[in-house]
């Protein structure tokens, strides 16, 4: 059997599939930054006219779903399945707005890592040939992710420097087997690591090992450095996490120079008053369906490494004590 993986961790796609659209709906502070007119929709403010920040959640989930669909051209009933994950309790965002698509629906959970592991768990289907067309989807927000994890907002609570602030956003992706885009070509699927952190008011640090781990394995596998990529983005870690992983690569013998950012530096700018930077679901998912999209279109990127972060901790875990694990996944796209 000629098996696809490569070395440790990583995947090598015979057939690699195409991202035949992209689609990204963010909150107004979001549109308000840097990257603000690489996004499809902006909302006016967090709520957008319902009834509560979790059911706008699911509604900017939803809508960046069939924007994702249009957008393609394909039809619903070509779709084969439809992945998607989010923050929340029993992922209920992607749940509720699975209940209005009407797809097959794999629900996918890996906190602020679900897009790039949404991405690599599609491929592989793709790949594999158990489908032609797979929707993938992430959300997060701002409020939502503040009730469940820390702080109502509403009790004004200041912020740690170490923070980072939940993006407010909604990202999908639609896959084909064939057709015309940039194509995503392998995986490499992370481990768990733990060094302890508890505070989690710094998820950059708890995550900075795994994406870190996941990155060395990824050039361990395919023989590659960082010169071989055009960019190289981590999911969500922020200015601390980024500092740290750059710092754990350089130990390792990897100088990674202007080809390494991470989508959490990107969305916000410092006067913003983000602190760290921006953190969630959403923030790789409409940072790459938006931002970096755009660039690979036009022309400026060949190769991009998209490295999703997450910290794998809940309020139960935390309350009771528990360090903070993180994950990596990484997917490769190419023009």
């Amino acid at each position: 059997m000629n098996l696809k993986k490569v070395g440790n961790q990583t995947v090598v796609f015979a057939n690699p599939p195409v991202i035949l659209s992209s689609y990204s709906v963010v909150g107004p502070m979001e549109g308000q930054g840097p990257l603000g007119n690489s996004f499809n929709q902006v909302w006016p403010d967090n709520i957008n006219g319902e009834k509560s920040w979790e059911v706008a959640e699911t509604k900017m989930l939803q809508e960046a779903l069939q924007g994702a669909v249009t957008q393609a051209g394909v039809q619903s009933d070509q779709i084969d399945f439809m992945l998607a994950g989010d923050l929340l309790n029993q992922i209920i965002s992607a749940n509720f707005a699975a209940r209005q698509m009407a797809l097959p629906f794999i629900g996918v959970y890996g906190a602020c890592s679900t897009m790039a592991l949404s991405m690599a768990l599609g491929s592989m289907l793709i790949d594999g040939q158990f489908a032609k067309h797979i929707l993938v989807g992430v959300s997060s927000h701002h409020d939502t992710a503040e009730r469940q994890y820390r702080l109502p907002t509403e009790q004004g609570a200041q912020r740690l420097m170490s923070q980072q602030w939940t993006v407010t956003g909604a990202g999908s992706l639609l896959l084909g087997q064939a057709g015309v885009g940039p194509r995503i070509t392998a995986a490499t699927l992370g481990r768990v690591l733990d060094y302890g952190e508890t505070d989690v008011n710094n998820m950059g640090a708890a995550m900075a090992p795994a994406v870190a781990d996941t990155i060395l394995n990824h050039f361990k596998d395919l023989n590659r450095a960082p010169s071989d990529y055009d960019l190289i983005a981590s999911g969500d870690l922020g200015s601390v996490g980024l500092g740290l992983a750059t710092e754990v690569l350089k130990r390792s013998g990897y100088e990674m120079g202007d080809t390494y950012t991470d989508c959490g530096v990107l969305i916000f700018d410092p006067s913003q008053d983000v602190h760290a930077g921006a953190s969630g679901c959403a923030c790789s998912a409409v940072v790459f369906a938006g931002h970096i999209m755009e660039r690979i279109k036009a022309g400026e990127l060949k190769r991009v490494l998209l490295v999703g972060s997450g910290a794998l901790h809940s309020p139960t875990s935390a309350f009771q004590g528990e360090s903070i694990p993180g994950i990596g996944h990484a997917v490769v796209i190419e023009a």
